[in-house]
């Protein structure tokens, strides 16, 4: 055991962890890294990267699919090789893992490989696989650690057939049927991914919706979507009752259905990876695993920050970046909060996006709001590139014109959202919006229209029926 003193130590790789790495060396620190798994985190490894690049493929298969929609003729059913889409993939993270070994080496961030653990002293030991253990310590401590997917208690313990997304990412073979439970972002961008690569897919997600912590049309307008595409979808539905049995895995719902596929993806939330950190040792006690912290990203400790999935203010791993970023700032004393708005990506397609409050949260806080509607299928680039399906919704506050929410599906939703995240974090008025110049002709036209409507001026949309109320007199 040998002991070095830093003035940043980073628990965890991830967009969380390898972000204030970096920040911290920017900023002229002395800064330890420790990672137990790959560079990259969750994120990188078993999460944002590689999902998105197997959708790439579906979503390849699936415009080829409707090759004639765009007036082309496809002579062969089109084929493809799921050794190749993984190799493809693994050659995706590898690329970029590699990328941010190189970025640590030039910012002269000090890796060490191996478990992590906070000693009441302000020291980190740090175990490799083979038991060596490493000891240092800092000034200042980030936890970074982020999430793993939480498992169902009680159900079958058989990762062949009851699988995660950890696993699912890398299957060898694809089923030919596929149960998922549960249908927030994972579950459905596991939909999208399977079915146009020959799986057949059902969805059961507990609460009313797909996508429940979105906007709840955007959730509505997925699962007719995902119908159309012979996606079954059980909403408002529980799984009563799941059994392994031989080669397949029989699911009884609480709707009086059955299903039985050849492996179930459980896709129902995330749980913080702050086990086994030696928090209480730092007198720090946690809620269901999260580490609270304040809008600095500080614990009760002093010295000790957490950013990302394992504070749980936002488990989104763009949200651990910008964390990151307040917390380092912190750190080394340069007073930050975190106050910007995050907005939630989808990568369906069509692509679902959005920031700010939702409909049903703005009525929650009973604001006064009005609400605009833009389909994409009033849109010039829209039915030019064949990609009509989609909408986008406004929510401004109809006293101050603080403009509230957008929220979106569409072709490239994901890269729209930008623009209404920026008037958001700017706290723009809707007029500022629907006054803004957007290139012709782009998707992101829409926000501009969909805000003109929210203020009842839209010019692209026929005007709105005003209801004449007179008050009777006696």
């Amino acid at each position: 055991m040998f002991k070095q003193h830093y003035n940043v130590a980073i628990i965890g790789a991830g967009p969380g962890g390898y972000i204030a790495a970096l920040k911290a060396a920017q900023m002229g620190a002395k800064v330890a890294m420790v990672e137990k798994g790959h560079l990259g985190g969750a994120c990188l490894n078993n999460g944002c990267i590689p999902s998105k690049a197997l959708l790439a493929t579906a979503e390849l298969m699936h415009t080829i699919g409707h090759a004639g929609d765009w007036g082309i003729r496809i002579g062969a059913e089109a084929s493809f090789d799921w050794a190749e889409v993984q190799k493809r993939k693994d050659k995706v993270i590898a690329s970029l893992r590699g990328g941010i070994k190189g970025l640590f080496a030039a910012r002269g961030v000090v890796v060490f490989k191996g478990a992590a653990k906070l000693e009441s002293t302000g020291g980190i030991v740090v175990t490799d696989q083979a038991g060596k253990a490493d000891q240092l310590t800092a000034d200042k401590t980030i936890i970074a650690v982020g999430s793993v997917p939480a498992e169902i208690p009680g159900w079958p313990s058989d990762p062949q057939r009851v699988c995660t997304s950890d696993e699912a990412l890398h299957w060898p073979a694809l089923p030919s049927r596929l149960l998922i439970v549960g249908g927030g972002v994972i579950g459905c961008e596991f939909a999208c991914m399977m079915q146009p690569l020959g799986v057949e897919v059902t969805v059961v997600e507990m609460l009313p919706t797909l996508l429940p912590e979105m906007d709840a049309e955007l959730g509505s307008a997925l699962k007719a979507i995902f119908t159309m595409r012979k996606i079954r979808c059980f909403t408002d539905t529980k799984v009563q009752d799941l059994t392994v049995t031989g080669e397949e895995v029989r699911a009884t719902l609480s709707n009086g259905e059955s299903v039985v596929a050849d492996k179930v993806l459980v896709a129902a939330g995330r749980h913080p990876a702050t086990d086994g950190l030696g928090l209480q040792t730092m007198g720090l006690t946690t809620d269901k695993g999260f580490v609270r912290v304040n809008d600095q990203m500080e614990t009760k400790v002093s010295g000790l920050y957490c950013v990302g999935d394992a504070n749980g203010r936002c488990l989104l791993a763009h949200a651990a970046s910008a964390q990151a970023l307040v917390a380092v700032s912190n750190a080394l004393g340069h007073p930050r909060t975190f106050d910007a708005p995050v907005p939630w990506a989808v990568y369906t397609f069509p692509e679902i996006a959005g920031v700010g409050l939702t409909q049903k949260q703005a009525n929650e806080q009973h604001l006064p709001i009005a609400v605009g509607m833009f389909p994409l299928a009033h849109l010039g680039k829209a039915m030019a590139s064949n990609h009509t399906e989609g909408f986008v919704k406004t929510i401004r506050h109809r006293q101050s014109d603080t403009l509230l929410g957008v929220h979106m599906m569409g072709h490239n939703a994901t890269e729209v959202i930008a623009a209404a995240g920026a008037m958001l974090g700017q706290k723009a008025s809707t007029v500022e919006l629907a006054e803004t110049i957007f290139a012709h002709p782009t998707m992101s036209e829409a926000l501009k229209d969909s805000a003109e409507d929210a203020l009842g001026m839209a010019l692209h949309l026929p005007p709105r029926k005003l209801l004449k109320i007179t008050a009777e007199t006696k």
